[in-house]
C-alpha cells in the first residue's frame, strides 16, 4: 500500500474537484485528485476533451463551458489519477482507493466531490428493460453519441428533461411525448421565489429557451400528470399516467424517467459524520460549515454531493473548500478580495435555486410508491409492501430493513434505494424522514475484490 501525502486530496474530477484542485495549486499546495473515470469532467462535462466538435454544438454551450476547466486542470499540475476506485475515507484525511491494485493516500485535508446521482423513481414497471433514467442517457449521449433507435418517451420533471429533450430534437431523434409531472401546487410553492428567479435571469432564460424550441418542435407535452406506470412483460411496452383527470396510454419500447438529482454522498456518509434532511431538496445533506467543512475534520465537502447546486456554483465552492484548506494550513496570505468575489459569484448562480427546488418537487406517490408490488431495492429485489410489512413487525429504520430481508445489502450498497427507503419508512411510521434516519455507510462503499488490495 503506497504512502503519499499531498496538502489537498481531491475525490471527483466534476466541476468542484477540478476547480478545488486548480484553486489549490494557484496558492502553492500539493494536490493529488482520484477519480472512479479515466477521463476528466465528472458527470456534467463528460468526455469534454475527446467530444468532437458537431456532438458539443448538440450539448450546447453549457458543456462546451467545460473546456476552460479542463485546460486550467491540466495547466494547474495536479497529480491526477484517473481509474481509482475510492473505497475508504477517514477523517483524519486517510484515502483508500483501487487503481490496479489496492492504494492509500493521505491528505492534510480531503474535499469529497462526488457529484449527484438521479433520483429513484419507484414506479410500477420502472425496473422493465426499456425504462432508464434521462440522466443515464444524457451520459450515452455524451459519452458516446449514443441516441434512442426509435421514438423515445420522456416523463417526470426537472430541467434535465427538458434539456435532454432540446438536445435529442437537436441531434434528430423522435420524441413521441414528453410527459411533465410538475404539478399546479409546484408553481404555487415556486411564486415566492420568482424574484430569485428573475433575479438568475440567465438561467431562467435558458430553461424558457428550451420550453420554447420543444412548442416549435411539435412533440406533444402532457403537463401536470400523476399516476405514472410502465406496462410491459418482457420489456417496457407503454406509458400509462393521468392527465386532466383522464387516463392516457402511450405505446412505448424506451421510456426515460427523471425526476431530479440529489447528492451522491455515500462517502461522506461513511465517515459516520453528521448529516440532516434536507426538506427543500427531500435528501440528506452533510452538515458542513459555509466553507464546505465537516466539523473539525480533515475533511470537506463541495459541490452537488453537498447539495445540488449545478455545474458553475459547484466550481465556486469548490474553488472555496480550496481556500479554506489553505487557510488551515496556514498557507494563505492574502485571500479576503478572492473569496469576496468568488462568494458573489456563489450567490449570483444560487439565486434561482430556491425557485427550482419548489418547482420541481417530485410528486410524494413517485417517490414513495402507491404499490405495495413496485420493487425499492433493486438489487435485492425487495417490495414497497414487504418494507410496509417489515414497520408492521417493529422495523423503525432502513439499516433494520438489513436484517428482515436484506434491503440495501447489494452491490450498490444502499446507494439507489436509500431516499425511497426512508420515506416509505417514514410514511408507515407517521413520522419525519430526519426521524427515521438513514442507511449506517461502511467501508468498502463500492464492491471491492480481495485481490484488488493485494499490491
Amino acid at each position: 500500500m503506497s504512502g503519499d501525502v499531498a496538502d489537498l486530496v481531491v475525490i471527483g474530477a466534476g466541476p468542484a474537484g477540478l476547480a478545488a484542485a486548480c484553486e489549490a495549486r494557484a496558492l502553492g499546495l500539493s494536490a493529488i485528485l482520484l477519480d472512479e473515470q479515466t477521463t476528466i469532467g465528472g458527470q456534467i462535462y463528460r468526455n469534454i476533451e475527446a467530444s468532437p466538435a458537431e456532438r458539443r454544438q448538440i450539448l450546447g454551450e453549457d458543456y462546451t463551458a467545460g473546456q476552460k476547466l479542463a485546460a486550467e486542470f491540466w495547466e494547474s499540475g495536479t497529480d491526477y489519477r484517473g481509474g481509482s476506485t475510492v473505497w475508504n475515507v477517514t477523517t483524519n484525511g486517510t484515502v483508500d482507493y483501487i487503481r490496479g491494485h489496492g492504494a492509500s493516500v493521505t491528505g492534510r485535508c480531503v474535499l469529497m466531490a462526488s457529484g449527484a446521482m438521479e433520483r429513484p423513481f419507484p414506479i410500477k414497471g420502472w425496473t422493465l428493460p426499456g425504462a432508464m433514467g434521462a440522466g443515464a442517457a444524457q451520459i450515452l449521449l455524451k459519452g458516446a453519441g449514443a441516441m434512442p433507435a426509435g421514438p423515445v418517451v420522456l416523463a417526470g420533471c426537472g430541467p434535465l428533461l427538458y434539456l435532454l429533450a432540446w438536445q435529442y430534437l437537436r441531434a434528430g431523434a423522435e420524441i413521441s411525448a414528453v410527459v411533465d409531472t410538475t404539478s399546479v401546487k409546484g408553481y404555487a410553492r415556486a411564486l415566492p421565489h420568482v424574484l430569485g428567479a428573475l433575479l438568475g435571469w440567465r438561467d431562467l432564460s435558458k430553461g424558457l429557451k428550451l420550453l420554447a424550441a420543444l412548442k416549435r418542435s411539435g412533440v406533444p407535452v402532457y403537463s401536470s400528470a400523476t399516476a405514472l406506470a410502465i406496462e410491459g412483460n418482457a420489456a417496457v411496452e407503454a406509458l400509462t399516467f393521468e392527465h386532466r383527470g383522464k387516463p392516457v396510454r402511450l405505446s412505448a419500447s424506451l421510456v426515460l424517467l427523471h425526476q431530479g438529482v440529489v447528492p451522491n454522498n455515500q462517502l461522506s456518509l461513511s465517515t459516520g459524520l453528521e448529516h440532516h434532511w434536507n426538506s427543500e431538496q427531500l435528501c440528506w445533506r452533510p452538515v458542513t460549515d459555509e466553507w464546505g467543512r465537516m466539523g473539525e475534520s480533515a475533511l470537506y465537502v463541495a459541490g452537488d454531493s453537498r447539495s445540488i447546486v449545478g455545474a458553475l456554483a459547484s466550481a465556486v465552492q469548490g474553488r472555496l473548500a480550496a481556500l479554506s484548506a489553505a487557510r488551515q494550513l496556514d498557507a494563505a496570505a492574502n485571500i479576503t478580495e478572492r473569496v469576496a468575489e468568488l462568494k458573489r459569484q456563489l450567490a449570483g448562480y444560487t439565486r434561482i435555486r430556491p425557485f427550482l427546488d419548489a418547482l420541481y418537487r417530485p410528486l410524494s406517490e413517485h417517490r414513495v410508491p402507491l404499490g405495495d408490488d413496485v420493487t425499492v431495492c433493486r438489487c435485492e429485489e425487495v417490495t414497497a409492501g414487504q418494507i410496509r410489512g417489515y414497520v408492521e413487525l417493529g422495523c423503525l429504520g432502513p439499516n433494520q430493513t438489513k436484517s428482515f430481508g436484506r434491503c440495501g445489502m447489494g452491490p450498490c450498497q444502499g446507494r439507489f434505494c436509500s431516499l425511497t427507503v426512508t420515506e416509505l419508512i417514514a410514511e408507515a411510521r407517521g413520522v419525519a424522514p430526519g426521524e427515521v434516519g438513514h442507511y449506517r455507510i461502511r467501508p468498502p462503499v463500492k464492491p471491492v475484490l480481495l485481490g484488488d488490495l493485494v499490491e
